[in-house]
């Protein structure tokens, strides 16, 4: 089994399950003396066997998870929260930007709405589209802006990356896209198989959808904007294809990585070419 949609070891995931089966809180101490009667031992077991034998993803099973502090629904429509981007939503996008200055944000490839609903409230006073192709996804999304009362100031857009958004401009771009190679993609455990392969397979080298992000964004900035990018072990990749691009690659004190930031002056023109193109 494959632990890494949210946890990484299988007494967590465990846990998460029985509590979920049982319909008890994790935050009541009460619960750990409860008696558990023969018909929610059953669940609990049925529940438990779903995730080893079809090898289903816990959050698919609970259809509840966190992120960046906040609860989101999820379902297999859309990608499982787990970017690292949460630990820079929450220090508001400090030290790299200066949060009162942002006012329009744009998450591109939203899936769940997780990091837009999670910038909108981190940034009460910014309004925030989120952008994603697949209509499946946004219906999720729209559940979760709806669980947060955030509609005022969460914009739903189905977009092919930057095509529906016309002239739009924004101070920050924050993107979780598909970046998983066909090889990567193809080697992946069972559990990346629930996942919407839309919201994974990016081309042959998982470069389709960076290549689109960083010939495009430029456009869509204001000044003293700047893009935010996962790439996760697609870096190598994206550092071959653009030597001359001055990433930035941020670290996070709870681990993960393959993030970069480009100041809006530092992208590449429409016209610019790419190593190798």
């Amino acid at each position: 089994m494959f632990f890494g949609h949210g946890t990484n070891n299988a007494w967590d995931e465990s846990a998460a399950l029985v509590l979920h089966a049982l319909a008890l809180d994790h935050d009541d101490p009460t619960v750990y003396g409860r008696r558990v009667g023969r018909g929610d031992q059953q669940r609990v077991r049925a529940l438990l066997a779903r995730r080893i034998e079809e090898r289903i993803p816990a959050v698919y099973l609970t259809g509840r998870t966190w992120f960046a502090g906040l609860p989101f629904e999820v379902d297999p429509r859309v990608l499982i929260p787990r970017s690292p981007i949460a630990e820079l939503i929450e220090r508001r996008f400090a030290p790299w930007l200066a949060a009162r200055r942002i006012h329009r944000v744009l998450d591109m490839g939203t899936g769940s709405g997780c990091i837009a609903i999670a910038c909108a409230r981190a940034l009460p006073w910014a309004r925030v589209d989120a952008a994603d192709i697949s209509v499946a996804a946004l219906e999720v999304a729209a559940r979760n802006v709806r669980r947060h009362r955030l509609a005022g100031r969460v914009r739903l857009v189905r977009s092919d990356h930057f095509a529906a958004l016309g002239a739009e401009r924004y101070d920050l771009i924050v993107s979780n896209p598909p970046y998983v190679g066909a090889r990567e993609l193809a080697a992946l455990p069972p559990e990346y198989r629930h996942e919407p392969a839309l919201a994974l397979a990016s081309g042959r080298a998982g470069l389709d959808s960076v290549h689109v992000l960083l010939a495009q964004a430029r456009r869509h900035l204001r000044p003293g904007g700047a893009l935010i990018v996962e790439v996760g072990n697609t870096e190598r990749a994206v550092r071959r294809a653009y030597p001359r691009l001055p990433f930035v690659w941020l670290q996070f004190e709870r681990g993960g990585g393959g993030v970069f930031l480009l100041a809006a002056a530092d992208l590449p023109s429409p016209r610019a070419r790419r190593a190798g193109a």
